[in-house]
């Protein structure tokens, strides 16, 4: 007697959910044509202020002349000219604030990251703080356009008594055009070391058109934002909170999801904190962060700090 077996296929509903989605590693996207973009920063301190020291590029990624207006930081704005980023671009960037250094990083407007039919652009950061430095990370947001395919990480390495305050903006899709984030992939990993140790790991993955992470992730909203201050305390920790829920009615208003937490390495003597946001646009995160970073400057220097010009544009 033969058996006969009706072949039923099933369709899991799990086949598109990011955490289970392969991610492109690093080594694969070597051998991707495209533009290769790279530029390294020095950061030393003199007499009077910090200088631009060591400079070394090589393609489509420089620096302006730097900036100081608040006497000894050195403000730098980041130039990519060709104005966005396409599939098969590599773009490495690396900065370096020496000891006694106080250096502010920024980019005079959004990253975009345009459609691709299959390549993937790749923008690796490296960033590190000697003892008694200070280095700023404060780019403005990346936007994602639908179908972009991109992978973005981050190492920061930062020697026990360095200070480090950086963000990262991301906004899937063009809200303000009503375009989502329907199709594409945004992946990559965000490192933080103190000495030797690891005390940050974070991967990122957002795939486009994934209806479970965009209502149980993202909870509908087209931007996430993720704020990094070392060198946290108690007093800092408990006035971030406050701050917090001194602009919740401002932050129900615009939208935005806040919260704040901290992370300290094995022996607790090096305390992380983290500030978290999810929203409809911009400018309601950006200034939540920079309300975050204007306090922390005041309490690590006593005086309040000048932001970046062009942040006004």
């Amino acid at each position: 007697m033969t058996a006969i077996h009706n072949s039923i296929e099933i369709k899991s509903p799990l086949t598109n959910i990011a955490s289970i989605t392969p991610k492109p590693l690093p080594d694969d996207l070597e051998s991707q044509q495209g533009w290769r973009a790279r530029l390294e920063l020095g950061f030393s301190a003199n007499a009077t202020k910090t200088v631009l020291k060591h400079r070394k590029q090589l393609g489509p990624l420089a620096v302006q002349r730097p900036l100081y207006p608040e006497g000894d930081v050195c403000h730098t704005y980041l130039l990519h000219p060709p104005g966005g980023v396409v599939g098969g671009d590599k773009l490495s960037i690396s900065a370096r604030s020496e000891t006694d250094a106080k250096a502010l990083i920024t980019t005079p407007g959004a990253t975009k990251f345009y459609r691709s039919s299959g390549k993937y652009a790749y923008q690796r950061q490296h960033l590190s703080v000697e003892a008694g430095a200070m280095l700023e990370w404060l780019p403005q947001e990346n936007i994602y356009f639908p179908e972009a395919r991109v992978r973005l990480d981050t190492e920061i390495d930062i020697e026990p008594g360095g200070r480090f305050i950086g963000w990262e903006m991301h906004c899937f899709g063009r809200p303000a055009l009503k375009e989502g984030f329907t199709s594409g992939s945004v992946v990559g990993c965000t490192q933080l070391r103190i000495g030797n140790e690891l005390i940050i790991a974070e991967q990122l993955n957002v795939q486009g058109g994934d209806q479970h992470q965009q209502s149980a992730g993202l909870r509908g909203n087209p931007m996430l934002g993720t704020m990094i201050v070392t060198e946290s305390d108690e007093p800092l920790l408990n006035m971030v909170q406050t701050l917090l829920c001194d602009y919740q009615e401002y932050l129900l208003e615009n939208k935005v999801v806040a919260g704040v937490t901290e992370v300290t390495d094995s022996s607790g003597e090096h305390r992380v904190m983290i500030v978290r946001a999810m929203g409809d646009g911009t400018e309601p995160m950006m200034a939540l962060f920079t309300q975050v970073w204007l306090s922390v400057r005041r309490t690590w220097f006593g005086n309040k700090p000048n932001t970046p010009r062009i942040w006004a544009t």
